[in-house]
């Protein structure tokens, strides 16, 4: 029985990343993942001695985190077990074919009690141009085809969390909007962080001038403010620790000593009869 393509083809995604890397291209979302990473780190009660990292671009994260272990998000992780008490997934986790297969890796190679910080695009990013793309070619070219790349739910990506088996799981995002000045722009934008289309389904003509200007118009009229295209960008953040006894466990159900009206120095009433 035949295997089902990948979802993403990860020859074009290289391609991509060395394409932005070479023209020297503007990687401003993941300045914006390193200082909301940082900012995770200096809540944290904890030092780490031991960190590694996992990006698709470690000529960029290795300078921002000189002492850390850098390896590439290939599908099977170049990190050993039980070696580092730090594991950051940085900007990559979209772009995984076995998302949660790569989670449970950067959970092996934590050790007891290590964090795992995963930060990516997800959610709401991209759903003006994802829109605007999709009606502009159901009604001038022939079908759809597939030109963004699918971004997962929070409420999703959060229970991935719980099946790589991580404790204390917490998912967030913060949402940046960016305005450009015409679809051009942010296409080539996109291209400069390495984020073109590689999916494996897509269609390798690039597609007619009438489309993508029927595409321009739809932004404008749906999601334009003051004459700027609205993109939105939700950076999504993955948290969880490898287990360890002595993190905090929930209680049992009952096993409480105090009611909550007494903890909050309350009078309890019950509710009359229906």
């Amino acid at each position: 029985m035949s295997q089902p393509a990948p979802l993403v083809d990860r020859d074009q995604l290289a391609r991509n990343r060395r394409r932005a890397l070479r023209r020297g291209g503007d990687f401003f979302l993941h300045d914006e993942a390193r200082f909301e990473i940082e900012d995770r780190l200096d809540m944290v009660n904890k030092s780490f001695t031991s960190p590694a990292i996992v990006t698709g671009f470690p000529e960029i994260w290795a300078k921002w985190f000189p002492d850390a272990t850098i390896v590439p998000d290939d599908d099977v992780l170049a990190l050993e077990e039980r070696t580092h008490d730090l594991v950051i997934h940085a900007m990559s986790l979209h772009w995984a074919n076995d998302p949660v297969g790569q989670l449970i890796q950067c959970n092996r190679a934590l050790k007891p009690d290590g964090l795992m910080i995963a930060a990516f695009l997800g959610d709401q990013t991209l759903n003006e141009l994802r829109a605007c793309l999709g009606q502009a070619e159901s009604m001038i070219a022939d079908g759809l085809s597939p030109r963004v790349l699918p971004m997962g739910e929070l409420r999703d990506l959060g229970a991935l969390l719980q099946r790589a088996s991580f404790a204390l799981p917490v998912a967030d995002k913060s949402v940046r909007k960016v305005s450009y000045a015409s679809l051009a722009r942010l296409a080539a934008d996109l291209r400069a962080m390495g984020e073109g289309n590689a999916l494996t389904a897509r269609r390798k003509s690039i597609g007619g001038k009438a489309m993508f200007d029927h595409a321009e118009q739809l932004y404008r009229d749906h999601f334009a403010e003051e004459g700027r295209l609205v993109a939105t960008f939700d950076l999504v953040f993955l948290t969880g620790w490898a287990p360890d006894a002595s993190q905090p466990k929930p209680l049992m159900p009952g096993s409480a000593k105090m009611s909550l009206a007494a903890a909050l120095q309350t009078e309890e009433f019950k509710l009359p009869d229906s």
